[in-house]
């Protein structure tokens, strides 16, 4: 490690100067980019993330390597784990990442020509390799850090979607409403049956109102496999009453050869809940 006590003072000094000079040179066309906000709040935010980015990385000429790692991944996790630099593209990022590098390799230049005679050649190029190597140790573990918490919102949203899909809506003690919308395919499908069971036991039901007129497209296998749900919904207890069923969708069913011996089967949602408002 190159400490210099020297070199970081110089650095700490101009980390202000660093900073406005970095934003006054952004030249920004993305309006969903953070670098292209004209909310002061944010943009003050951005100055304040970009001035700890120096100070933390002029540590290297002051701190063991330990220290330097620990304070960069605390910034690094801030910065992948801010929404409005996760509305902005990658690429922009790393694109201001070489910027600031090349601010640094320049302040640390500036150093070398006005203490020339203090330090020599090769200690120099010491600075210059090491603030190399270390920035692009920060940019790839910066990218990593921002790619698991794309991942993990992908999920998380995904994760409420498919919640909001397949909503087992609670009518009253005994009975329950799934309302199925849109187009199901297997994989909705298979996350309907799931949902739905899991559902039906936390609610104790014994009745699931099944409304199918707001699909739009069910193939062959999907109709089997909403069949398949409502045989499993009778083993742990809960019977099903159909409604809205297309005529194509009633056609894929006699197509396979499935049976509605356990299925009560009516014309609209409307009827289905008078019906089971008669048996109670």
């Amino acid at each position: 490690m190159p400490q210099n006590e020297d070199l970081y003072a110089f650095l700490q000094a101009n980390a202000d100067r660093l900073t406005e000079e970095w934003y006054n040179s952004l030249e920004e066309t993305d309006p969903n980019s953070v670098y292209a906000s004209k909310d002061p709040e944010v943009i003050a935010n951005l100055k304040r993330q970009n001035n700890e980015f120096h100070k933390r990385f002029f540590e290297i000429f002051r701190q063991d390597t330990e220290e330097f790692k620990a304070g960069m991944d605390k910034w690094i996790r801030e910065i992948a784990g801010d929404d409005k630099h996760h509305e902005t593209q990658l690429h922009l990022i790393l694109r201001e990442f070489n910027r600031t590098q090349d601010q640094h390799l320049g302040l640390i230049g500036e150093f070398a020509e006005k203490y020339k005679d203090k330090y020599s050649i090769k200690e120099m190029l010491h600075w210059y390799s090491h603030v190399d190597r270390l920035f692009r140790r920060v940019t790839v573990t910066f990218v990593e850090q921002h790619s698991r918490n794309a991942k993990k919102r992908m999920e998380e949203q995904q994760k409420l979607i498919d919640d909001l899909s397949s909503p087992v809506i609670r009518l009253s003690k005994d009975v329950a409403l799934l309302p199925i919308v849109g187009e199901v395919d297997s994989n909705r499908s298979q996350i309907i049956m799931q949902k739905a069971m899991q559902q039906c036991a936390d609610f104790g039901v014994n009745c699931l109102l099944l409304d199918l007129s707001g699909v739009v497209k069910i193939d062959q296998i999907v109709a089997s496999e909403l069949m398949q749900m409502i045989y499993a919904l009778e083993l742990i207890g809960v019977s099903t009453t159909l409604s809205g069923m297309r005529p194509e969708i009633a056609q894929s069913a006699v197509q396979l050869g499935l049976s509605f011996d356990k299925v009560t089967v009516k014309s609209s949602l409307a009827e289905s809940i008078r019906f089971r408002e008669n048996l109670l």
